[in-house]
């Protein structure tokens, strides 16, 4: 089967790779009916993290079972699938807990699984998923190719999105300011929306991702970084700042921005995969009585109900995907991502 292999900074590439095949019986093999590039891959594209050898990437995915494992129960032959980015077993504490991230046999896309066996990357087509019944998501229906997009944003920005939401507190009434105007910060701006956000001030410089993220509920666009930036936000928001402020990037500059703009007593909830960023000011957070959490979303807990809103039409989060692209052209998504001449690269094998 054909798969995208990273080989070096810049250099990503579709060779041909061994099939899938059921190694464990709580095995499934999935065919891939659309992946996409996320903003994370291209830290290692980028050259910001070693790529000491050849090797398999991406880890969003929706596709069809074709085959299952002697003991799978949830998912069959046939079924449309969700996959979230990290695998889980679904049964252990943290699971219960719904921190499925932490799964105690997490295993990731791309990397050995906890029985030393390689889990094949997304961005192919076909997978190995171990863990199937923990980690899948059957949908209600096959999607249509309108529904399809909305669908695959469950697999990571949509889930991550809401967990910044969920983890700054967003609630009724809530006014809150997003930092980054990626997939994840503009599905962030439909979580606080959902969530019952009153106001909602998305923080971005490029017009055609302010029409979108307006489009998603956003009241307020501010252009203006750091001290200006934040000092507008506070203008916008009676001069006291938002109760919230969802951190969406991942840098040192963004958790800054997202320090500088929050009120006194509120909560940032941070999401941004950590590239560089500083060791968070106690100080300031003593003073100010500002709260931080966030982390790693564990998506796989979100998917029902976020899909029960795809489904129903009332969250549009698949119009972050403004691109794409064959798989054999996988090589131009991630260059487009990184020109961010798209927000969102979808990839059909």
């Amino acid at each position: 089967m054909r798969a995208t292999l990273l080989h070096g900074p810049g250099d990503v590439r579709v060779e041909q790779v061994p099939d899938p095949q059921v190694r464990r019986a709580h095995d499934a093999v999935v065919r891939v009916v659309a992946t996409c590039v996320c903003g994370s891959d291209l830290w290692p594209y980028r050259g910001a993290r070693p790529v000491d050898e050849p090797r398999r990437i991406g880890h969003e995915l929706v596709g069809v079972v074709e085959e299952v494992g002697a003991d799978v129960r949830t998912v069959r032959p046939g079924d449309f699938v969700v996959a979230p980015f990290s695998l889980c077993d679904g049964t252990c504490v943290h699971c219960r807990n719904g921190v499925h991230t932490s799964c105690e046999r997490v295993a990731w896309w791309g990397s050995p699984d906890q029985d030393g066996e390689p889990v094949d990357a997304a961005q192919g087509e076909y997978v190995r998923v171990p863990m199937a019944d923990g980690t899948l998501v059957v949908t209600p229906e096959h999607p249509d190719e309108a529904l399809l997009p909305h669908v695959l944003t469950l697999t990571d920005v949509m889930g991550t999105g809401h967990h910044a939401a969920r983890s700054a507190g967003v609630g009724p009434g809530s006014t809150v300011a997003v930092v980054g105007d990626g997939a994840v910060g503009l599905c962030a701006v439909i979580a606080a929306r959902r969530l019952g956000a009153e106001r909602v001030v998305a923080m971005s410089r490029h017009a055609a991702r302010q029409e979108l993220a307006r489009g998603f509920g956003a009241t307020d666009v501010v252009a203006e970084r750091g001290d200006e930036g934040a000092a507008h936000v506070r203008d916008l928001l009676d001069g006291i700042g938002p109760d919230a402020v969802l951190e969406c990037v991942g840098t040192k500059e963004s958790m800054a921005q997202a320090l500088a703009t929050v009120r006194p007593g509120g909560r940032i909830g941070f999401v941004g995969v950590p590239a560089g960023g500083p060791e968070l000011p106690v100080r300031q957070l003593f003073d100010t009585n500002v709260t931080v959490g966030g982390g790693i979303a564990p998506v796989r807990g979100y998917i029902p109900e976020l899909m029960a809103d795809v489904w129903s039409g009332a969250i549009r989060p698949g119009l972050v995907f403004d691109g794409t692209f064959a798989l054999d052209d996988i090589a131009d998504a991630y260059a487009a991502m990184d020109a961010r001449t798209v927000t969102k690269a979808l990839v059909r094998p």
